[in-house]
């Protein structure tokens, strides 16, 4: 552990002490499981291999001001993981036992939570995958659910700068009435081609249009948007966008900040009438962007011409940090303490 520069720790993987695992068979799940082991054995017929039956989460663990551990929107994550099993046809995972799985992860590898003031924190993974072996189209009959967490240090290098992003219209990441709002990896998977693009034209995400018409702005990466004008919260609402957990509780901060909350539809065109513009998500929380360039319209929308994060994109991030750091009062129930 003395090996461990927290302040300069990458978003990456880095081994810790234990995992849990629950498994479902003959129609129910088990108990927890604590493993030592970074490996799992699959049959090679298994569906999440083949069929994509596999759905996930990412939360965060918090060192806070008081030492204690603090878990943000621990319910919303399950809520989430059993909206992706059913849109997949997996068997749900019960929220208590998820949360009960998170708790003990996170409490069993606490030595891994990084210090108050590091910048760093413990990331979370769940995972749902289909076990059974078949090589038809249908849904499993087994599945395996597992969670690893691992200290994580900011997911863009920079920490919270702007970064320039790229529309590319010959991508889209969903369909508008596919798996686009459920949190699976072929989700991810179709983002790569297109992300790697973006980040070999020197952009540090592609910014995706509606994939049925492209007229109007969907998502910036693995991140829901938001722009901000005339005291305006303003975020898409389309059937292909993983609903953020993070976009919801800054929808919720920006009202008590005293603005307008808007969901809808956003012509690509009203980029040119923001005053700020960001990324949210739980890896970055909020990336603010710096500009978003439109090669093949020839045009640049920039929000900051310096570079720096724009008042209301730092006043919610801020806000938002020391909620989860407990900084700031807990005043809307999300954080949950790991006694």
């Amino acid at each position: 552990m003395n090996t461990i520069d927290w302040k300069n720790l990458a978003f990456g993987y880095i081994k810790t002490d234990y995992n849990i695992r629950c498994s479902y068979k003959d129609g129910k799940w088990g108990d927890l499981e604590v493993s030592e082991s970074e490996y799992l054995n699959l049959h090679m017929a298994a569906t999440c291999l083949h069929y994509g039956q596999e759905a996930f989460e990412g939360l965060k663990a918090f060192r806070g001001v008081d030492g204690k551990i603090r878990i943000f929107r621990l319910d919303e994550n399950a809520k989430r993981l059993a909206s992706s099993c059913k849109g997949i046809m997996m068997a749900e995972i019960p929220a208590q036992k998820f949360q009960g799985a998170v708790l003990k992860v996170v409490k069993m590898n606490e030595r891994f939570v990084p210090p108050y003031g590091s910048g760093a924190s413990l990331y979370i993974r769940p995972l749902l995958i289909g076990t059974s072996a078949q090589v038809g189209v249908k849904p499993a009959s087994e599945y395996e659910f597992i969670i690893f967490v691992t200290p994580v240090g900011p997911y863009f290098k920079g920490g919270f700068n702007t970064t320039p992003f790229v529309i590319l219209r010959e991508y889209d990441r969903a369909a508008p009435l596919g798996t686009g709002t459920y949190k699976i990896g072929g989700n991810y998977a179709a983002s790569l081609v297109a992300g790697q693009r973006a980040y070999d034209l020197g952009y540090s995400a592609v910014f995706y249009l509606d994939a049925k018409e492209k007229k109007y702005i969907d998502e910036c990466g693995a991140a829901n948007f938001f722009g901000i004008k005339n005291n305006t919260y303003i975020t898409p609402k389309s059937t292909s966008i993983l609903p953020s957990i993070t976009n919801k509780s800054l929808m919720v901060l920006a009202e008590e900040l005293g603005m307008k909350v808007e969901r809808r539809h956003i012509p690509v065109e009203e980029l040119a009438t923001f005053e700020e513009a960001g990324a949210c998500g739980t890896a970055a929380v909020i990336s603010p962007i710096q500009r978003i360039d439109d090669l093949d319209e020839n045009k640049s929308y920039v929000f900051s011409k310096d570079g720096t994060p724009g008042a209301i994109c730092e006043k919610l991030y801020n806000k938002i940090r020391a909620i989860q750091l407990g900084e700031e009062e807990d005043k809307y129930g999300w954080i949950t303490i790991v006694e």
